[in-house]
C-alpha cells in the first residue's frame, strides 16, 4: 500500500525526538511537495498581478490564477465558472454572504442555524442582528450530535430568509443531512449556505446535486495553502447581491458621481489576490484528483471506526459526538483529567492532537464540557497513528492519575 506520508516533507521531521504523528487535520492539513513546489515556481518564474497587465508575465499569471478556478468548477460540479469567488478563507465567505446577501434582509427576519456551528457561522449572523434587527433560530442536536430534522422543520415560518448549516462538524465530525434540508428550505422558497470547510476535502462534492445555494470551504483544510478559501454561489443570488468590498479589479467605470461593477466573478474580488497560493491550490486540486475523493474518503472512514473502537475500549475515555455518518473526526474527554493536560503530555510524545473548544463554545456548552481532545484524520494517517495514540492516551492516564 502507498504511504502518502512521502509526499509530505513534513514527515521527516521529529516532534520531540519522536516521530510526528500529526492528528490535527481538521484545524489544517500538511502540505504536500507539489503544493509547495507550485507556490515556489510561481514566485520564480510566473509572478506578476492579474487580470491587469498586457505583457507576457502578467497574462501567464493570470492564466495559472483562472485555471485554478476552472478546476473548482469541475471539482464541485459548479454550473458556471463565474459561480467560483475566491476570498481569503471559510470566514471571510460566511462574512461577504452575511454582509451582502443581509442587505437584502429586514429587522425581524429569521436565519436558521444550528447548536453545532462553528464560531464562524454564528458571529457574522449576530453582527447582522446587531445592524438591523435579523433573528437568529437554533436548531437543537441530540446526545448523539446530530441535527433534529422535525424540530429543524419548526423553526420556518414566513420570516425565515437564510438558512446557514454546516456539512460536517468540526468537533463531533458528524455529517448532516444538508440534501433533506435544502430540499424543505427551498419548499419554503428559502435559501442554503453550507459551511463545506469540514466536508469538502474529505469527500466528494456536486453542488448541483446538492442544490445548495452557496457552498464554501478553504483551501488550506484541503491540503493547499493558508489565505484562500471558496465561495460557490447560484448566479441568479450573486448577481442580485451587492459587492462586499470596494475597490481595484471590482469595477467597470469609476467617477465621482458614480461606480459600475464588473460582471461576476470580479465584483467580489477586490484587490489584488492571493496568487501565489491559489495557484498553489490548484495543485492540491491536482493531487485529490489523482488519489480520488471516493478513496479519501474511504480510507479516513476506515481509520475513524478503527480509532472510535480503540478508543471506545479505554475505560476512563468519554466520546463526544457519535453519530452514524461521520467525517474522520473524534472528540472525547478523559475522566478526571483536563484536555490541555492530555494534549500537551501527548505532545510530548510527538502526537500532535487539537484541545479547547474548537471555535464552537455553544457545542461545549450543549454536552456541558468545558473543552474536548479532538483527533482528525488525512490522507496521511494510518493505522500505525492511531497506535501511538492509544499508547499515549494510557500513558497519559497512567501518569496523572496514579
Amino acid at each position: 500500500m502507498y504511504n502518502y506520508k512521502d509526499d509530505f516533507p513534513i514527515f521527516k521531521k521529529t516532534s520531540h525526538g519522536k516521530p510526528l504523528v500529526y492528528l490535527d487535520s481538521s484545524n489544517t492539513t500538511q502540505k504536500p511537495h507539489c503544493v509547495i513546489d507550485a507556490v515556489s515556481q510561481f514566485y520564480r518564474e510566473e509572478n506578476a498581478n492579474i487580470h491587469r497587465g498586457v505583457y507576457q508575465l502578467s497574462e501567464r499569471a493570470t492564466v495559472s490564477f483562472e485555471s485554478v478556478r476552472l478546476k473548482l468548477q469541475a471539482m464541485i460540479n459548479a454550473k458556471y465558472a463565474h459561480e467560483i469567488i475566491f476570498t481569503s478563507g471559510t470566514t471571510a465567505a460566511i462574512n461577504l454572504i452575511a454582509q451582502s446577501y443581509g442587505k437584502r434582509l429586514s429587522a425581524g427576519d429569521e436565519i436558521i442555524i444550528s447548536a453545532m456551528e462553528h464560531h464562524s457561522n454564528i458571529v457574522p449572523w449576530q453582527l447582522l442582528r446587531d445592524q438591523i434587527g435579523v433573528q437568529l433560530k437554533i436548531i437543537p442536536i441530540s446526545e448523539t450530535g446530530e441535527i433534529d430534522l422535525a424540530e429543524y422543520e419548526k423553526l420556518f415560518s414566513p420570516r425565515t430568509k437564510l438558512v446557514s448549516i454546516t456539512h460536517a462538524s468540526n468537533v463531533l465530525g458528524t455529517i448532516n443531512p444538508i440534501q433533506t434540508m435544502i430540499s424543505f428550505a427551498h419548499a419554503h422558497y428559502v435559501p442554503v449556505l453550507v459551511d463545506g470547510a469540514q466536508a469538502f476535502p474529505h469527500m466528494p462534492i456536486d453542488v448541483q446535486a446538492l442544490d445548495c445555494d452557496f457552498y464554501i470551504f478553504s483551501a488550506h483544510k484541503a491540503y493547499g495553502p493558508t489565505g484562500v478559501g471558496i465561495l460557490y454561489g447560484k448566479t441568479e443570488w450573486l448577481e442580485k447581491m451587492p459587492p462586499y468590498q470596494g475597490g481595484g479589479a471590482m469595477i467597470e467605470q469609476v467617477t465621482f458621481d458614480k461606480t459600475t461593477y464588473a460582471p461576476l466573478p470580479a465584483k467580489f474580488e477586490a484587490g489584488t489576490a492571493n496568487i501565489a497560493n491559489v495557484v498553489g491550490f490548484g495543485a492540491a486540486l491536482d493531487y485529490l484528483k489523482t488519489i480520488g475523493m471516493e478513496a479519501i474518503h474511504q480510507h479516513e472512514t476506515e481509520l475513524l471506526h478503527y480509532a472510535t473502537k480503540q478508543l471506545s475500549e479505554i475505560t476512563d475515555v468519554k466520546l463526544i459526538g457519535t453519530a452514524d455518518s461521520k467525517v474522520g473526526v473524534i472528540s472525547f474527554i478523559i475522566n478526571k483529567i483536563h484536555p490541555h493536560d492530555v494534549g500537551t503530555i501527548l505532545d510530548r510524545h510527538g502526537i500532535a492532537v487539537r484541545v479547547g473548544h474548537h471555535c464552537a463554545m455553544p457545542l461545549m456548552q450543549r454536552f456541558n464540557v468545558p473543552a474536548t481532545i479532538r483527533v482528525s484524520f488525512g490522507i496521511y494517517n494510518n493505522k500505525e497513528d492511531i497506535h501511538f495514540l492509544i499508547n499515549g492516551i494510557n500513558a497519559t492516564i497512567k501518569l496523572m492519575q496514579h
